[in-house]
């Protein structure tokens, strides 16, 4: 039998990023926020590699994804495993670009196109016209309205990188200079904007350039005047911002939020329809839902944006410890993630996060005197997964003071597995009630 050997393949690669809060479009940072830019970060990368794939689904073509700033567990993680990953390597933009240049030929590619992802017009049509114009031309290029290439083409390797002045007006003027050098025929394409600076983010999209936080913390108070300040101060991070609804607080809960530099709102009583109230008038794109008596750690918006990178997460809570040094506390501390980690379901003590549309469409918290929060879960778990993050929130060890350490864990465990057996949560109000410590 003959030997064929097997067909070259043409080939598209991807050079990005990981999306981590202040390390990625830092240039846009004043303008959208560490977690803002990364965001947009992301956006832009899974629409580029949205369009990568539908052209690659139709041809005979391979993908594949160099990144730089992470681990290729967690850009699989964040992309899918349809792609094959690799590092871009040491040295200069131009080195790395040379690299993955040879590497694809050595391969056995006869045609390899590379983009970034940071060029919010793209289309399929336009990956589509550099292939086909490889069939004539050596070297394709999509030019950048900032005197660069969002693209490069080549049908063989060639070095055509070496001496350009990567980062500047210069590039694509010296990278055709090259290109005529070496006597290659040349194909540009259209014209597109990289999306880098504030003034690009304002002539493409306007609205963007507006500041707005990512994400929104919603603390529902009532009679919280001991506690609410620390809790605020607590949650204060460049990227969020503080929603305080109130229940009616007739102690100083209310001046002291005010005083904290936070909205305040009023609304009617009940942990429940106080949260419904502060996520209609959320700016962000995420909602962390906090108890008055619970502190965030510290870089707790990288937790959030790391654990929603994930596209299959629906909701997300931290780690559960309470601020009472006592060993009977650090059980309850260990039971209670323990549940959380087997069973999915944090409560609400454990600061819910949760996409805001994904919030809207399951209708909010149900309106419940008690249990809103678990019922809110199981919900939300029939979207996608339950995440707990690895930092813990630190929350007032108040209610188990008050009621006991035993009788307060037994009314837990009592309410939570009679509504996941489909018990009405209004049933056990009288154990709430006996409890002069909760707040709602």
């Amino acid at each position: 039998m003959l030997f064929r050997p097997k067909p070259s393949i043409d080939r598209i690669i991807i050079f990005g990023r990981y999306p981590r809060p202040g390390r990625v479009k830092t240039r846009l940072i004043p303008a959208l926020g560490p977690a803002g830019a990364a965001e947009l970060q992301r956006e832009l990368t899974e629409k580029t590699l949205e369009k990568v794939m539908k052209l690659a689904s139709n041809r005979n073509i391979d993908v594949e994804f160099r990144y730089e700033g992470d681990r290729k567990g967690r850009m699989r993680r964040w992309l899918g495993t349809d792609v094959d990953f690799s590092e871009q390597g040491p040295g200069d933009l131009g080195r790395r670009m040379h690299n993955a240049f040879m590497d694809a030929f050595r391969q056995g590619c006869r045609r390899v196109v590379l983009l970034g992802t940071d060029i919010p017009d793209l289309k399929t049509d336009h990956l589509s016209e550099a292939f086909e114009a490889l069939r004539e031309k050596n070297l394709v290029l999509g030019p950048s309205s900032d005197g660069g290439y969002w693209l490069m083409g080549l049908r063989k390797s060639f070095d055509l990188f070496e001496g350009v002045e990567w980062g500047t007006g210069k590039v694509l003027e010296q990278s055709l200079a090259l290109a005529k050098g070496k006597g290659l025929d040349s194909y540009q394409l259209e014209t597109l904007r990289d999306l880098d600076t504030v003034e690009d983010l304002k002539q493409w999209k306007p609205e963007l350039a507006v500041p707005k936080p990512y994400i929104s913390v919603i603390i529902p108070t009532l009679n919280e005047a001991n506690q609410i300040e620390e809790t605020i101060k607590k949650a204060h991070d460049e990227d969020a911002e503080i929603i305080v609804v109130d229940g009616g607080s007739t102690d100083e809960t209310v001046s002291k939020a005010t005083g904290a530099g936070v909205q305040v709102i009023s609304g009617l009583p009940g942990r429940a329809e106080q949260q419904n109230r502060g996520a209609t008038l959320a700016r962000g794109k995420v909602l962390l839902f906090l108890h008055a008596d619970t502190w965030l750690p510290k870089g707790y918006v990288n937790y959030v944006f790391e654990a929603l990178l994930d596209p299959r997460t629906a909701v997300g809570a931290f780690r559960f410890k309470t601020d009472a040094d006592l060993s009977m506390m650090r059980v309850v501390d260990l039971m209670t993630n323990l549940r959380a980690i087997t069973l999915h379901i944090p409560y609400g003590d454990q600061a819910l996060f949760i996409r805001k549309t994904l919030f809207e469409s399951v209708g909010g918290f149900p309106k419940v005197p008690i249990s809103e929060d678990l019922l809110l879960v199981k919900r939300l778990a029939k979207k996608g997964k339950v995440r707990l993050v690895s930092a813990p929130v630190v929350t007032s060890a108040r209610r188990w003071q008050t009621l006991g350490v035993i009788r307060t864990s037994l009314i837990n465990v009592i309410i939570a597995a009679a509504i996941s057996l489909g018990f009405s949560p209004n049933r056990f109000v009288h154990l709430y009630r006996t409890d002069k410590s909760r707040p709602h």
